[in-house]
């Protein structure tokens, strides 16, 4: 039984989602459609690869996404299908999936070719779910596409490491539902350029020298009541294992998030100074 992911900008107040998911059963009675989100900033790449490499990893061994977000055709913005790391992705080549490919890198990349039989202002409904339908019923990619080892690259989503390896220049690449304020900056990078050294972290006019591992380390359970910690700001690795400033117990319909509260938005920059143990000050980024 095919299971096929959406992942959209579409919202949920007009009809789209409904019509594509129509489109499926029409297809293939016998799917399983799951909705990873349709609440993407429209047409924010970044926040749709971020979402996307934390969701698809969690779903079975060819697992189907069908990804609507930029997708309009043109010069510029071609439609591929891929297999990267036993799932099936089909997409824009916008450098969505530049964030997954990062690490794992496809196994096959075809661009598709079959909108000469299909003319369409909808190519989620129109094209993007006949090419799901394909490989649900076991087709092959390259039956509906050419071959090819290239897609775009987002370079927004790799941060920078300075020459002397003692700064990295990252930004915000997504705000959760908290008003936590995710980065680009994974902790593996953060790792392996930071060797243990003592650091700083910068985003706006706020610093960080600490990392929590998780949001309630900074309650000092002897001393007073959580709520009393309500408010106060953190760094963390999230679940994703990606730098995201917080505020402990936020909630942005009321006291406010880390987004909201230190002025954090969509691509502001975020760096990570590192120093040696004996240098006394930083130097000024």
């Amino acid at each position: 039984m095919a299971l096929i992911t959406l992942t959209t900008d579409f919202g949920l107040k007009d009809h789209f989602v409904s019509a594509v998911k129509g489109a499926i059963y029409s297809e293939l009675p016998e799917a399983r459609i799951v909705d990873i989100t349709h609440e993407i900033s429209p047409f924010n790449i970044a926040q749709t690869a971020y979402i996307l490499k934390n969701a698809y990893k969690n779903f079975p061994k060819g697992t189907i996404h069908i990804i609507g977000v930029d997708s309009e055709l043109s010069i510029q913005n071609k439609h591929i299908a891929i297999l990267l790391d036993e799932h099936y992705f089909i997409c824009p080549d916008n450098g969505i999936i530049s964030m997954i490919a990062s690490e794992v890198y496809p196994t096959k990349i075809v661009e598709i070719n079959i909108h000469n039989h299909i003319e369409s202002s909808f190519p989620v409904l129109d094209v993007f779910v006949k090419v799901a339908s394909f490989i649900a019923r076991g087709g092959k990619l390259s039956v509906i596409g050419k071959a090819t080892e290239d897609y775009k690259k987002m370079v927004e989503i790799q941060p920078k490491v300075n020459q002397e390896k003692n700064i990295i220049v990252g930004g915000v690449i997504y705000i959760d539902n908290y008003g936590n304020v995710i980065s680009n900056i994974s902790k593996k990078m953060f790792n392996d350029i930071g060797k243990d050294r003592p650091f700083k972290i910068t985003a706006r006019r706020y610093t960080f020298d600490k990392i929590n591992n998780q949001y309630n380390d900074i309650v000092d359970f002897d001393y007073a009541d959580i709520r009393a910690f309500d408010g106060k700001k953190l760094a963390l690795f999230n679940s994703a294992n990606y730098l995201e400033i917080a505020i402990f117990r936020s909630n942005l319909k009321t006291v406010g998030g880390a987004s909201t509260l230190l002025g954090l938005r969509y691509r502001d920059r975020i760096t990570v100074e590192f120093t040696n143990p004996s240098t006394p000050e930083f130097t000024t980024i």
